[in-house]
């Protein structure tokens, strides 16, 4: 049907998600083609923009770079969905894409419909058979670690996805890389420059300390437990989300990733996690490592420099927030308490460098 209604307790901007287009593109893929159901926003850790609705009995949730697209919104979102049809007959667990439109000007943005996860995410929401048990906790921790280690252990090029990153001089490139990033917030008006203690000792270790081997594989990249969702009814990783920074590159940051975010109460960054991070009761990082190595053959002797890795690259990518809230384009209070998470994590990189 081209003409339907459209029943939603949100507004949703017709320059955000035009159903009228949406509708006759999905009639195009031969979608089943009945009036719109209940639209509902879905909220997230990133600026893009999801929305759940439903139209011929089937419920679907569409994925869109944010209302003012920056400059590489609509790239990541059509990488994010090649990504994830690449991994649908693997056991990854992921959301499952059914169409995507490389067409921009179908809603202004390139978008893809995914099947909605039934799980909830530790971030904003623990039920009560998580909340009251400790082992369910140790054991979603350990879920989350066996998530990475299925992905990383995946054959890339057999996938098609020999193209989807630079895994040549990878490791090479994270401390340059990342120092131009935090040298380029300077541009923000107002903004004082990083007063973050550490940073050049904590750069110059990690070249110092460079793994010279390693194997490539595929990289969720932002791998901590808010990008996680876990059944309602277990600890079990229900799907891996926000693919944003997915790449090929060295898998073990990854497992570095996780290890440098694991909440820890009573700790700044805990409470990135809500009651997660209040509770506690995940896994240690030994036994993170211990079950990581239990699905992957990867030389682990080098892990502490993996996590000192994520501690250096997360610090910095959070500290632009700081740095765009001095120039108006983030809340204060939000750059204020992502800055307080940045010195953390570099404290925790220079004990970890001893």
């Amino acid at each position: 049907m081209s003409d339907m209604a459209v029943s939603q307790p949100v507004d949703v901007d017709p320059t955000i998600a035009d159903f009228s287009a949406i509708g006759r593109w999905m009639d195009e893929q031969g979608l089943p083609g009945t009036e719109f159901g209940e639209v509902t926003a879905i909220g997230g850790g990133t600026q893009n923009i999801m929305l759940r609705f439903t139209r011929g009995e089937r419920e679907y949730v569409l994925r869109r770079g944010p209302q003012h697209l920056r400059a590489k919104s609509n790239e990541v979102i059509a990488r994010e969905s090649r990504l994830l049809r690449a991994l649908d007959d693997t056991r990854v667990r992921a959301p499952r894409v059914i169409a995507a439109c490389d067409d921009e000007s179908v809603i202004g943005a390139v978008f893809y419909l995914m099947e909605p996860i039934r799980g909830f995410n530790p971030q904003t929401e623990l039920p009560a058979l998580h909340a009251e048990n400790p082992e369910v906790r140790r054991q979603m921790g350990l879920s989350a670690v066996e998530a990475i280690a299925r992905l990383g252990a995946l054959d890339y090029r057999a996938l098609g996805l020999q193209d989807y990153g630079r895994p040549e001089g990878f490791l090479e490139r994270q401390v340059p890389r990342w120092l131009r990033e935090l040298d380029s917030y300077t541009a923000n008006e107002g903004y004082p420059g990083p007063r973050i203690p550490g940073v050049e000792q904590v750069g110059d270790w990690l070249q110092r300390h460079r793994p010279t081997t390693w194997a490539p594989g595929i990289m969720h990249g932002d791998c901590h437990l808010a990008n996680m969702m876990f059944d309602y009814d277990g600890p079990q990783v229900a799907a891996m989300v926000d693919w944003e920074m997915s790449t090929i590159g060295d898998p073990l940051l990854d497992l570095g990733w996780q290890l440098a975010t694991r909440p820890e109460p009573g700790t700044v960054g805990a409470g990135l996690m809500g009651t997660l991070g209040t509770v506690g009761g995940l896994p240690t990082p030994q036994e993170m490592i211990e079950h990581y190595a239990g699905f992957s053959d990867r030389d682990l002797s080098a892990i502490t420099w993996y996590e000192v890795l994520a501690c250096f690259k997360l610090g910095i990518v959070l500290e632009g927030t700081h740095a765009r809230a001095f120039a108006g384009k983030a809340p204060k209070p939000v750059g204020d308490f992502l800055h307080a998470v940045t010195l953390e994590l570099f404290e925790k990189a220079q004990k970890l460098m001893q």
